[in-house]
């Protein structure tokens, strides 16, 4: 892999599995990215990296967080591309996060890790301790690393993938400022705590699991503001408990577990989420739970905790890719529910998503994300986002 990371190709020199994307929702905003603004994967490396080196961002760190936000939106993951550059700029201009500097390990075993992120960007970080974990898995058959004092890292699903690129399964965690209430409870105690697994099968075809453990990730909530459109209801609750479809409400409020309140078992969701608290922020000794400062605190480091594993399946029974090929396959070849319906498995809408854009030549914005980039590019004297003509 290059040292821009898996998308590849070098960046501008001058001057980064939702389940249920077959929901009426997730297809309501496929269409209207449909009709965005389209965007050149390398235009919008460039004008991340600009922004970055403009408020004293490493150039290495610039790129390493370009490669992930671009790969979020490649894939689908909006919410977690463009839409998540500001918060990175912020962090960096009023020197909460450090724009410069290397992880360091604390202390290793054969296949163990346990890194200090020394506050650095979040991607680099996350880039560092899985190249880490799959050194060790090709070593001994299981790399597992945790990392402390580090920030945002972007999809979960980019580390993930990195392991799959060398043949083995991956999985990344991370925890995050408290959002989510836990079932039956009227404070916010956890983050969305994402988790991502992936396994790679025959010809490039793998599984790809990237999801929150909250009824929906932050950034999705947000978007929804910023394009100026309702909720579904089920995503949050308001500030004093109470389900709203209102965007502004739920971002006073609180994002609910995945699953909902307990009646729909959502304290299956809660105890997900306390499983990626203990694999990140208990077992790294970051900060945890509500001890992380809050998502629009401006002034407190994030400490965030992260986890990486990488497994070896040479190191366990011959015939894993084909035996994943024929699970994944049987799956989608399972008769649908519905006349026109179909079975997929984690990672293929991603795939389909991504498959759109190298046909069109270019990612679709919405047309406020790119108002937004505008504004952002205005703001920091930066050249802005060029569209691509059709």
């Amino acid at each position: 892999m290059s040292s821009f990371g898996l998308l590849g190709g070098a960046l501008c020199r001058v001057g980064r599995t939702c389940l249920g994307r077959g929901s009426n929702f997730c297809t309501k905003s496929r269409a209207m990215a449909a009709e965005g603004i389209l965007v050149e994967k390398q235009e919008m490396r460039c004008f991340i990296v600009r922004c970055m080196e403009k408020v004293g961002t490493e150039r290495s760190h610039a790129e390493a967080l370009a490669d992930v936000l671009v790969a979020g939106d490649h894939r689908g993951h909006f919410s977690h591309g463009l839409n998540r550059l500001e918060m990175y700029v912020n962090d960096i201009s009023k020197k909460i996060c450090e724009p410069k500097g290397q992880p360091t390990i604390l202390s290793e075993r054969a296949g163990t890790a346990l890194v200090d992120g020394n506050n650095i960007l979040g991607p680099v970080v996350g880039t560092f301790c899985m190249n880490l974990a799959i050194k060790k898995a090709k070593e001994v058959g299981v790399g597992w690393v945790v990392t402390r004092g580090s920030n945002h890292f972007g999809i979960a699903g980019y580390y993930t993938l990195m392991a799959t690129a060398q043949g083995m399964l991956g999985m990344s965690f991370t925890n995050g400022s408290p959002l989510v209430v836990p079932t039956g409870g009227r404070k916010k105690l956890l983050s969305t705590n994402p988790i991502s697994v992936a396994a790679p099968a025959r010809k490039g075809d793998e599984f790809v699991l990237d999801m929150a453990t909250s009824a929906v990730a932050l950034g999705k909530i947000e978007l929804q503001k910023r394009k100026g459109e309702s909720i579904p209801e089920g995503w949050a609750a308001d500030q004093n408990g109470k389900v709203t479809t209102d965007p502004d409400e739920a971002l006073k409020g609180a994002l609910l577990p995945l699953g909902g309140s307990a009646k729909t078992s959502g304290y299956k969701g809660y105890g997900l989420a306390m499983v990626v608290e203990i694999f990140c922020g208990i077992l790294g000794g970051a900060h945890y739970g509500p001890n992380i400062r809050s998502w629009l605190n401006t002034t407190d480091k994030a400490d965030l905790g992260h986890c990486f594993v990488a497994i070896d399946p040479t190191a366990f029974a011959p015939g894993f890719e084909d035996r994943m090929q024929d699970l994944m396959d049987t799956a989608r070849g399972s008769e649908p529910a519905e006349e026109n319906g179909e079975v997929l498995v984690a990672g293929d809408p991603e795939r389909r998503h991504m498959k759109k854009c190298d046909e069109e030549g270019g990612i679709r914005y919405h047309i406020n994300q790119i108002k937004f980039a505008d504004g952002l590019a205005a703001k920091l004297s930066v050249e802005p986002v060029k569209r691509k003509t059709n």
